[in-house]
């Protein structure tokens, strides 16, 4: 499932190539294919996340799937601008409500927070195999003179398949789900509360960052484009050309890798100290890489992919694990809102600097560092004062009956 919505997710870049040219839009214009996708999934995550809570895993993953399944489909029939950023709205809200209720699954199935966390790795790391099968997909069905909008058709198919195999499944279920249904108001009440808040704001710095990665790499990578015939030229020789064309799919795999190296090494090491310097590293991977200019963040910028695999899952997880299961749901929307806004609000923010500089990518990662070394510095006093070491100790032994002071 996760892998389902990747394929198309992380397909925009080369679908915003294409629906330029179709629509005849301006940049700003093609770039809503993303900006509204991502505010849909912010609005379902902070509005709708409760449904998992109050009407069941099931019901609510089905529901989103089936949703999902039908903006896909409609991608057929679609011959208007406007009409193709509706579905893909559409698709946005309906990623909120089956994400959300799969998150909170994954906490009912879990034994214990650390496995908690090692299987989120697992279903994160599904999601960084559709982000490499989805822009390749898109490329092949281009250059077979078959429409992009067939991406989508394939993914309603995907999507079709797993509901019939959700129906099939039987769930565990919530005895506390059902004694105490959570309403909206009570998920809008998680905005106030240090844990979910803190991992919040620790999953859109680093989803900020992340994104700056594939939606601004190639832009920075360009060195000399104006003194050179082609605008990898200025590389010192063909392998790091190479390198720098496919950088973006370099980071995917990495990353990709790395979440599933994560299932093993979240279960052998601190998550805290794992965080902290795979955090570290990602800084300086940025600091670097910006200092040294693009013939060294060539390799530096898509080598944060292997840092960057475990830190979203492991937000995911612990912050989700610092509430009860019947609230897992409405966790998951409000951490999957910020991560949202994260990666909406980043690339942004980023193209907004860059274009008050004269349009100097290299300005717009200047923001990105900076949200890298921020996303450290709250890691550090994650590592170092442990503010919820007490929290998933009580978690552990009322939730999964395992009784630890200090938890992984």
């Amino acid at each position: 499932m996760f892998m389902m919505f990747a394929m198309t997710s992380d397909s925009v870049g080369e679908i915003i190539k294409e629906v330029k040219i179709e629509f005849a839009v301006t940049n700003t214009q093609a770039s809503l294919m993303h900006s509204l996708f991502m505010i849909g999934i912010a609005f379902s995550g902070l509005f709708l996340g409760f449904l998992a809570d109050k009407f069941g895993r099931k019901k609510t993953l089905i529901l989103g799937l089936a949703l999902f399944a039908i903006s896909c489909y409609l991608f057929m029939v679609g011959s208007t601008f406007a009409f193709i950023l509706s579905l893909v709205t559409l698709s946005g809200l309906a990623v909120g409500v089956f994400k959300t209720a799969a998150l909170a699954l994954i906490g009912d199935i879990s034994r214990s927070t650390k496995e908690h966390t090692g299987t989120m790795n697992g279903a994160e790391a599904f999601f960084g195999v559709g982000a490499i099968i989805g822009p390749i997909l898109v490329a092949w069905l281009i250059t077979q003179g078959v429409h992009w909008t067939w991406l989508y058709v394939i993914a309603g198919g995907l999507c079709t398949v797993l509901i019939c195999m959700a129906l099939m499944v039987e769930y565990p279920q919530s005895k506390a789900i059902k004694e105490k249904p959570t309403s909206l108001v009570d998920s809008l009440k998680l905005l106030k509360d240090p844990y979910a808040l803190g991992f919040s704001i620790g999953a859109f710095l680093y989803v900020a960052a992340e994104s700056a990665i594939y939606v601004w790499m190639p832009s920075y990578l360009i060195c000399d484009a104006s003194a050179a015939s082609d605008i990898y030229s200025c590389y010192a020789n063909e392998s790091t050309q190479t390198l720098a064309i496919y950088a973006v799919s370099m980071f995917f795999v990495l990353r990709a890798v790395g979440r599933f190296m994560g299932i093993w090494m979240m279960q052998h090491f601190e998550w805290t100290k794992v965080l902290l310097l795979f955090s570290f590293m990602i800084m300086m991977c940025f600091v670097v890489g910006l200092m040294a200019g693009p013939t060294l963040a060539v390799f530096l910028f898509p080598l944060s992919g292997i840092f960057m695999s475990v830190i979203y899952p492991t937000f995911n997880s612990k912050g989700i694990s610092c509430f009860e299961k019947r609230q897992h749901g409405s966790v998951a929307g409000v951490i999957l809102f910020f991560t949202a806004a994260g990666a909406a609000a980043g690339p942004f923010i980023m193209g907004v600097v860059s274009d008050a500089y004269g349009g100097d990518a290299k300005y717009g990662f200047v923001v990105a560092t900076g949200f890298s070394i921020l996303l450290f510095l709250g890691l550090l006093y994650n590592a170092i004062a442990q503010p919820t070491r007490e929290r998933l100790a009580m978690i552990e032994k009322r939730e999964y009956g395992v009784d630890s002071t200090t938890p992984n």
